[in-house]
């Protein structure tokens, strides 16, 4: 029976075994906005300076190796349709891994939804666009109702009265993960829905039907196949006169 120093030995030989020398070490532990020559000079050029600490703690922060794994498993683990309740009742929601939500806390905390809306500073687009660029370092997808969110603010504006109710839940850096109605949130994200199913990120697939209304308007929606002819819920139609675009919205069954 072989004994405990030979156990030891054995094992010690096994490690030694598996020793990698061959290979670089994980970029963890490290500050990727320091690590930048390029981007730190970016930003001093382009007006936010006055951001440096801002940008040096964010830098620290997604760079760490615990908040690098989130990325990890926000991929690894992902979002499941519940279609149901345990209860056998309808729900429809979609449930996302803890490390999603973590990731979108610290996104949303950092106001990379929201900074220039926030903070009206020169520079403040700038700091914006380098915590986007630090952060997809971590993990991207994320960052599609974080850039979604920050483009709706200014469209949002062209309509007082929806701005005045959705701007201050947009621009929140509190993120509220809970499924609610809107006005029982602490904040809120915008989000996209593709009607067709050959879209997502081969737009150029996408295609388009222009049917007239009445005189020259025309109506142009990106359902081609749909055989109503009032505007789809979620579909962005644009109006348009002789052929020139005039304006673009997104409709509903009660704006039609």
């Amino acid at each position: 029976m072989p004994t405990t120093s030979t156990l030891t030995d054995r094992a010690a030989a096994a490690a030694a075994d598996q020793e990698v020398f061959n290979q670089a070490p994980p970029l963890q532990d490290y500050n990727p906005y320091l690590a930048d020559a390029a981007l730190r000079e970016a930003v001093h050029r382009e007006g936010a300076a006055d951001f440096e600490a801002e940008l040096t703690a964010f830098g620290e922060h997604t760079g760490r190796e615990d908040v690098l794994r989130l990325g990890h498993l926000a991929n690894r683990h992902t979002p499941e349709l519940r279609t149901h309740d345990r209860w056998g009742r309808r729900i429809d929601e979609v449930e996302f891994h803890p490390s999603y939500h973590e990731l979108m806390r610290i996104g949303v905390a950092a106001e990379i939804h929201a900074l220039p809306w926030n903070r009206k500073l020169p520079g403040a687009h700038v700091t914006r666009a380098a915590k986007h660029y630090l952060f997809t370092q971590v993990e991207a997808g994320v960052h599609c109702p974080l850039t979604m969110t920050f483009a709706a603010v200014p469209a949002l504006h062209s309509q007082p009265e929806l701005a005045a109710e959705w701007v201050p839940r947009l621009t929140s850096a509190a993120y509220d993960p809970r499924v609610r109605p809107a006005p029982q949130k602490n904040g809120a994200l915008m989000g996209m829905a593709m009607t067709e199913k050959q879209g997502g990120s081969d737009v150029r697939a996408n295609t388009t039907r222009a049917t007239a209304t009445s005189g020259s308007a025309r109506r142009r929606c990106a359902t081609p196949s749909s055989p109503s002819p009032r505007p789809t819920p979620g579909c962005r139609a644009s109006w348009c006169r002789a052929g020139v675009p005039t304006a673009a919205a997104t409709t509903s069954p009660s704006s039609a």
